[in-house]
C-alpha cells in the first residue's frame, strides 16, 4: 500500500484496508451486532421494529428517540455504509445515537439486506420501504412528516440519495428536506481522477469498488440503475438540499464533488464540507479532532434544516 499525508489522529485506521471477499463475508457478518451499549444510553430511547419491504420480507429498523423530545418530532432516516456487503458498525450506531441527541430529532436507522445474498436492487427497495414505514406510521413514532431528512455514509449515502430519487419517481407525499451525505458512493462508472489514482487507500479504495461492484450484481439495464449511479441520471431536479462530505485521500472524493456539480446545475442548494488529512470512513476515529468538527457540521446542517422547516410551518 503506498503512503498518503492521512493525519495521525486516524491511526491504527489510517492503514487498514478490509479484506473483503465473499469467504471473509461469509465469517464476518453474523458477528457484527449492535453494541448492547446503544441500548442502555440514559439520554436516548432506542425501539426495534420488523418493517415489511417490497417483497413481503422483513427488515429491522431501529428508532432512536431522546428522552423528553416532543411527539411531533423531526425525523432523520440514517442508511449505513458498509460497501452494500457489510452490516453496520459501531460507529455507525454511535453517529446516529448523537445525531439523534444532538440534532434533536428521531432517527429511523435501518438495517437493509446485503450483497452478496441479496443483489441489486433489494437493498434500495428495503431502504425505500423503511423511509415509508416511518411516514405511514408517523402519528405512533411521534414524527412530524413535513420535518423528515434521509442521510447515509459511503453506500449509505447511495441508498439515501436512491431514497429521494425513488420517492420523486414514485409520487411519495412526502416532502424531503436534506440529503445528509458522507464521503458518498455516487458514481458507478470507476472513471473519475481520485477513482483512478486511488487503488490502495486504507479504508476503502476503487479496488475495493471494483470487487463489490460484482457482489451487488447490479444490472446497468435496468430503468432504476441511476439509483445506484447518481451523478449518471438525466435529470436530478425535484431532489432536497444536500450537505456533502468528503476524504482526501478516498476514491470516491470526486463522485461527491461531482454530484454537487450536478445538483447545483439542477438549482438545487448544496453544502460542501471538503475535510482534509483524511481516509474514507475516518469517522470510525470518533475522538480525532477531525471527526468532531466534521460530525459536528453534519449536526449544524441538519438542525438548520429540521429548524427552519419548523419556523416556516409555524
Amino acid at each position: 500500500m503506498s503512503k498518503y499525508p492521512i493525519k495521525k489522529e486516524f491511526f491504527p485506521f489510517s492503514h487498514f484496508k478490509p479484506p473483503i471477499s465473499e469467504k471473509f463475508l461469509a465469517m464476518a457478518v453474523p458477528h457484527m451486532k449492535a453494541p448492547r451499549s446503544i441500548f442502555r444510553d440514559a439520554e436516548v430511547e432506542v425501539s426495534c421494529h420488523e418493517v415489511t419491504s417490497y417483497d413481503g420480507e422483513g427488515i429491522e429498523c431501529l428508532v432512536m428517540s431522546p428522552k423528553g423530545i416532543s411527539e411531533n418530532a423531526p425525523c432523520l432516516i440514517y442508511i449505513h455504509g458498509g460497501g452494500f456487503v457489510l452490516p453496520a458498525a459501531g460507529y455507525h450506531y454511535k453517529n446516529a445515537m448523537r445525531y439523534a441527541k444532538e440534532v434533536g430529532c428521531k432517527v429511523v436507522f435501518v438495517n437493509y439486506r446485503l450483497a452478496p445474498r441479496h443483489a441489486h436492487p433489494v437493498f434500495f427497495e428495503d431502504a425505500y420501504a423503511a423511509f415509508c414505514w416511518a411516514y405511514g406510521n408517523a402519528q405512533a413514532l411521534g414524527i412530524d412528516i413535513s420535518r423528515i431528512g434521509v442521510g447515509g455514509d459511503s453506500a449509505g449515502s447511495t441508498l439515501a440519495v436512491g431514497v429521494c430519487m425513488m420517492a420523486k419517481d414514485r409520487h411519495h407525499p412526502a416532502k424531503i428536506l436534506f440529503q445528509m451525505l458522507p464521503y458518498p458512493y455516487l458514481d458507478a462508472r470507476g472513471e473519475s481522477e481520485s477513482c483512478k489514482k486511488f487503488t490502495d487507500t486504507p479504508m476503502w479504495n476503487s479496488t475495493l469498488s471494483a470487487r463489490i461492484g460484482n457482489m451487488t450484481r447490479v444490472d446497468k439495464g435496468r430503468h432504476d440503475y441511476v439509483y445506484y449511479s447518481p451523478v449518471e441520471a438525466a435529470s436530478l431536479d425535484g431532489l432536497p438540499p444536500a450537505y456533502i462530505e468528503t476524504a482526501e485521500f478516498d476514491c470516491l472524493h470526486d463522485d461527491g464533488i461531482l454530484y454537487a456539480q450536478r445538483l447545483r446545475e439542477a438549482g438545487i442548494d448544496v453544502v460542501i464540507n471538503e475535510t482534509k488529512g483524511t481516509m474514507h470512513g475516518f469517522d470510525i476515529v470518533q475522538r480525532a479532532p477531525t471527526t468532531k468538527a466534521a460530525v459536528a457540521e453534519r449536526i449544524r446542517f441538519m438542525r438548520g434544516a429540521f429548524c427552519a422547516a419548523d419556523t416556516k410551518k409555524g
